[in-house]
């Protein structure tokens, strides 16, 4: 019959207008419940912590004593200090979100060993021998109270404190120094914000939007004032060496960056990395011996 066709036709094209939509609401809706996962599941994502008793506790070479403090909720929390007898600096380094103290023995050894330093290392809550559970307001507080137990301890005020952070432990470093001031501060291998960072590993998720956790160091670097020495592998696969300078691109003189050639975000730390710090301390001990010969 003439038009049966063209009706024909027609049907066909709903048919396949129908499935097209109900394909795209499979796919809509498989999208934000990944999403939804992403959110739930986003403390999980960003901290990776490695608890007691995994771990080597008794690293070879290393004398510490163990510290035990607490964070201002109550939770109980665990670090590893090492003192030297005539220390250049007193210390305090955040590490990053995987692991726990113990990862990060060599470097501990090295800036006292080798740097002359007193150093302070301690884990977040939910890391290494520390209770409870990380999140963005926790581990701040964590630092806080590690740096009041460092300066208790070493018998210096929390403002002389060179505060030294890698990756994540950055983002805690610059808090802190932004809040409280620094008599230096240290970041290798860190981030302008995490949302940042999720950014480029998730660009097709509106992570800046849905992210609680922040860590947001570029918008508080500002208000920090004192030396900054910024250090950054230029093969970093996992923070990319922008977002470190956009950070870095933030912050105020005293200022120096450091490029790390062909150093990716979890090799070995460089040479050139503790030849700056030692350098970057030098300057610190001559601005103090400048202002003691003034007064």
């Amino acid at each position: 019959m003439p038009g049966s066709g063209r009706h024909s036709k027609s049907l066909a094209g709903a048919e396949l207008l129908r499935s097209i939509l109900r394909v795209l609401r499979v796919l809509l809706l498989a999208y934000l419940f990944v999403l939804l996962g992403m959110m739930l599941l986003e403390n999980s994502l960003i901290f990776v912590p490695t608890k007691y008793p995994d771990g080597a506790w008794n690293p070879p070479g290393l004398k510490f004593e163990d510290a035990y403090f607490e964070a201002p909720d109550g939770t109980k929390l665990h670090g590893w200090y090492a003192p030297h007898e005539q220390p250049r600096a007193v210390l305090l380094f955040a590490h990053g979100n995987g692991g726990n103290v113990t990862h990060r023995f060599d470097i501990v050894k090295q800036l006292h060993d080798r740097l002359g330093v007193s150093v302070m290392i301690f884990d977040y809550r939910g890391y290494g021998r520390s209770e409870g559970s990380p999140d963005e307001a926790g581990i701040l507080a964590d630092a806080r109270a590690a740096r009041a137990w460092l300066a208790q301890r070493a018998a210096v005020p929390e403002s002389q404190i060179v505060l030294m952070g890698e990756s994540l432990g950055g983002g805690v470093a610059v808090d802190l120094a932004a809040r409280d001031g620094a008599r230096g501060l240290i970041l290798d291998s860190t981030f302008s914000s995490l949302p940042d960072v999720a950014a480029i590993h998730y660009p097709w998720a509106p992570v800046k939007l849905l992210m609680r956790t922040r860590l947001d160091s570029r918008a508080k670097i500002p208000d920090y004032h004192g030396p900054l020495l910024q250090s950054h592998g230029s093969a970093d696969t996992i923070i990319p060496i922008e977002l470190g300078r956009r950070l870095f691109e933030a912050a105020n003189e005293p200022k120096q960056f450091v490029v790390i050639p062909g150093a990716d975000h979890n090799d070995m730390r460089s040479d050139l990395l503790y030849r700056s710090v030692d350098e970057f301390l030098n300057r610190l001990n001559k601005k103090s011996a400048g202002r003691s010969t003034k007064e």
